[in-house]
C-alpha cells in the first residue's frame, strides 16, 4: 500500500508540473507587464492630463455646444451604423454560409476590403460617389437627398468601415449551427420566418451582439474615412476625433485629452452594456 501511495503521489506531482501552458507564472507576469505598458499606462496618462485644467476647466472644455454636438454626432451615428451593420451583416453572412453561387469567393474577399483599404482612400472614394456630381450622389440629389458633406455622410462612412466586423463575427458561428436545426423545425411545421426568428436568431444573438459592439467601437473612433465626406461643419457634421485633432494643432493638449476622456468613458459604458446583453443572450441559449 505504501508503494502504491508513493507511486500515486509522484504521479500527482508530475501532473502538477505538466501544465497546458508551461511557465504559467512567467507567462502571466509578462502578459500583465505588456498590457500595463501598452494599454493601462497610456490610458492613465490620458485620464490624468485633463485635470491640469481643474474640475472647472475640465467642464468648460467638454461642455461647449461645439464639443457636445460633435460627441452626439459621433456616438449617435456609430450606434446607428452598428445596428444597420448587424442587420445586413447577418444577411450577408447567411448568404455566404447557406448558398453556393458563382463568384461567392470573390464576394467573400470583397467583405474584407475595408480592412485593407487605407481610410483616407476610402473617404475619397465615398465622397466621390456620394457627392452631388457623383454616380450615386447625382441620383440622390434628383430626389432631394444629400449625403456627402452632411451628417448622413458620417453614417455612410461608418457603415462602410465597420461592416466586416459584423459579417466575420456571425459567419463562423452560423457555419457551426448547420442545417439540422432548420430541418428539424421544418418537420415540426414551422415556417421559414418562424425558423429564423425562433430557432436561428436566438442561437446567433451573442455573436450578433459581439459584432455590433466591435462595429460600434470601430466607428466611434474613425477619423480618416469620415473627414472627406462629412463636410466638417462645426456643430453640424464635425465628429469628435476631428475636434481632438483640431485642439492638438492648437497645442491645447489638455482640452484634447478632456474630449478623449469623455469618449473613453462613454465608449466603455456602451461596450459594457453590449457585453452585458451578450452574456444575457448566451445564458438564454
Amino acid at each position: 500500500m505504501s508503494a502504491i501511495g508513493l507511486k500515486f503521489g509522484s504521479n500527482r506531482g508530475l501532473l502538477r508540473r505538466r501544465r497546458v501552458l508551461p511557465g504559467f507564472g512567467l507567462s502571466l507576469g509578462f502578459t500583465l507587464l505588456y498590457l500595463t505598458g501598452i494599454v493601462l499606462i497610456p490610458l492613465l496618462a490620458l485620464t490624468l492630463r485633463p485635470f491640469e485644467l481643474g474640475l472647472a476647466g475640465f467642464w468648460d472644455a467638454i461642455a461647449t455646444p461645439r464639443v457636445l454636438a460633435a460627441l452626439r454626432l459621433s456616438f449617435g451615428m456609430a450606434l446607428a451604423a452598428a445596428v444597420i451593420d448587424s442587420v445586413f451583416g447577418f444577411i450577408i453572412a447567411w448568404v455566404l454560409v447557406r448558398y453556393r453561387f458563382p463568384g461567392k469567393g470573390l464576394l467573400d474577399a470583397v467583405i474584407d476590403l475595408p480592412f485593407a483599404l487605407p481610410t483616407a482612400v476610402a473617404g475619397i472614394a465615398l465622397s466621390t460617389l456620394y457627392a452631388p456630381s457623383g454616380w450615386i450622389g447625382a441620383w440622390l440629389t434628383e430626389h432631394g437627398i444629400r449625403v456627402a458633406y452632411t451628417p448622413w455622410g458620417v453614417l455612410v462612412a461608418m457603415i462602410f468601415i465597420s461592416l466586416p466586423f459584423t459579417v466575420r463575427t456571425v459567419q463562423p458561428v452560423l457555419a457551426e449551427v448547420g442545417r439540422d436545426v432548420e430541418e428539424a423545425a421544418a418537420t415540426l411545421g414551422a415556417t421559414r420566418l418562424q425558423t429564423i426568428g425562433r430557432v436561428v436568431l436566438p442561437m446567433l444573438l451573442p455573436a450578433i451582439l459581439t459584432g455590433m459592439a466591435m462595429a460600434f467601437a470601430r466607428s466611434v473612433g474613425e477619423y480618416g474615412s469620415i473627414i472627406f465626406i462629412a463636410g466638417n461643419l462645426p456643430a453640424v457634421s464635425e465628429i469628435a476625433p476631428l475636434l481632438i485633432v483640431t485642439k492638438l494643432e492648437q497645442f491645447d493638449y489638455a482640452g484634447a485629452a478632456a474630449i478623449g476622456v469623455v469618449m473613453l468613458a462613454a465608449s466603455f459604458v456602451m461596450l459594457l452594456a453590449l457585453n452585458g446583453l451578450q452574456s444575457w443572450a448566451a445564458k438564454r441559449r
